[in-house]
């Protein structure tokens, strides 16, 4: 009998899940913005927690969950309507990267490091900074880019080329701390490395935010 009452409010939940999402919208899947992730999680405890609950019957489950989907379409509805509650609600890209320049101050504001941006960034199939115009950051925690001109994809065939070998970027200071291990197995040293500093007229490694050397294209540093 257990099973059985087990069986039917877990076949009830799967239905009305699927109802929800339906009327909702796939966005609560995608979890596009803060309040929808929040919303996923919710639903989920809603009825994983009444699955487990002898206490709480079907009735309870069905309002409950219909319930949070009505006030969801609510949220979606005003949103629709109104700019500055859907700025409160969604908020607003942030912008990591202008002009080819990392914004510390919003990166601090955001909770974002470069360690965690140079990873989404090699998701977004771009391992370079340098090669960065603009970088927003959504609210869903994805990020946007627009690569600068030159770093635009183009094929081989465009030009009519032979390929070229592909080098991978590598980050040799970060946050003001060399990454010695990283410079050694370059083949450099210590000398080199501040040669190179000084020909972009700087001093002190406590000075760079990041340094990055790539083959054939030098090292790209912003203080």
């Amino acid at each position: 009998m257990k099973f059985l009452h087990l069986t039917y409010e877990l076949v009830l939940g799967f239905f009305l899940l699927f109802i929800i999402v339906k009327i909702v919208g796939r966005k609560i899947i995608t979890q596009v913005t803060p309040f929808t992730f929040i919303t996923a999680i919710v639903i989920g405890e809603i009825l994983g927690n009444a699955l487990y609950e002898p206490r709480v019957g079907v009735m309870e489950i069905i309002y409950s969950m219909f319930l949070w989907g009505f006030l969801l379409l609510i949220v979606e509805y005003i949103g629709q309507k109104s700019l500055w509650f859907r700025g409160l609600v969604e908020s607003k890209p942030a912008v990591l990267i202008k002009d080819g320049i990392l914004d510390r101050h919003e990166m601090k504001k955001n909770r974002m490091n470069l360690n965690q941006l140079q990873s989404l960034l090699r998701q977004s199939e771009t391992f370079s900074i340098r090669e960065v115009a603009y970088c927003y950051l959504e609210p869903n925690v994805s990020i946007s880019i627009l690569k600068k001109a030159k770093y635009q994809k183009t094929t081989l065939e465009d030009f009519n080329l032979t390929g070229k070998s592909v080098n991978v970027p590598v980050t040799l200071i970060r946050d003001g701390e060399v990454l010695w291990d990283e410079v050694k197995d370059l083949g450099f040293n210590e000398l080199w490395l501040k040669e190179q500093l000084l020909s972009q007229r700087v001093s002190k490694y406590e000075d760079v935010l990041i340094a990055e050397w790539l083959a054939g294209d030098g090292l790209f540093i912003q203080t």
